[in-house]
């Protein structure tokens, strides 16, 4: 006795996208503040309520909804405090170099002729001449430009930065989170430079 095999599903529809995903990303992210409200990272609803509801933040912003559960309703937070200060490293070695960051901190712009578009990244000192991995050396810089400098120091190919390479603000590692900034958080990052 021969057994079929089971009819294929049908191809199934495109359901409707839930609501969190019609309204956007970063309206399911809440910038977390220092307890000095310095800037400090960015979060998701759920781990910004779990640290609300633990006492270890508080709300400073609330969204347009609400949260429920079986027990409790609260607001959907958009930016939280932390209660106790977290140390967060200052020196350039201990914050990541990602290319992301090196964009968003010299404001997604070639830094050699300001082009904003198919963006590398640089060593303006070329490893090949002792140019270190630092914040310090690397730059975000078009493809062309990057060819055109190629391996050589910048007063050689007679290319220089717009803006001397430093060590980013917290602030960027927001902004990479988040390249949509919110209009809550606008006051919050407003203080501090990229």
């Amino acid at each position: 006795m021969a057994t079929s095999a089971p009819p294929e599903p049908e191809p199934a529809q495109s359901a409707p996208l839930p609501e969190h995903q019609r309204r956007g990303r970063h309206r399911g992210q809440v910038l977390v503040l220092n307890a000095t409200y310095e800037p400090i990272n960015v979060c998701t609803v759920r781990r910004a309520t779990v640290l609300l509801l633990k006492e270890r933040a508080e709300l400073l912003e609330r969204g347009s909804t609400e949260l429920h559960s079986g027990s409790i309703t609260m607001p959907r937070p958009t930016v939280i405090r932390l209660t106790r200060y977290v140390h967060v490293p200052r020196h350039g070695q201990q914050r990541r170099i990602t290319r992301r960051a090196v964009f968003a901190r010299d404001d997604w712009t070639c830094q050699y002729c300001g082009a904003r578009s198919n963006l590398t990244v640089d060593h303006v000192i070329p490893r090949s001449k002792g140019g270190g991995s630092t914040w310090e050396n690397i730059v975000a810089s078009c493809a062309p430009c990057n060819r055109r400098k190629g391996d050589r120091l910048p007063r050689q190919a007679a290319m220089h930065p717009l803006r001397a390479p430093r060590v980013p603000s917290p602030t960027v590692f927001v902004r990479v989170a988040s390249p949509a900034i919110p209009a809550a958080w606008q006051r919050y990052l407003g203080w501090a430079t990229a």
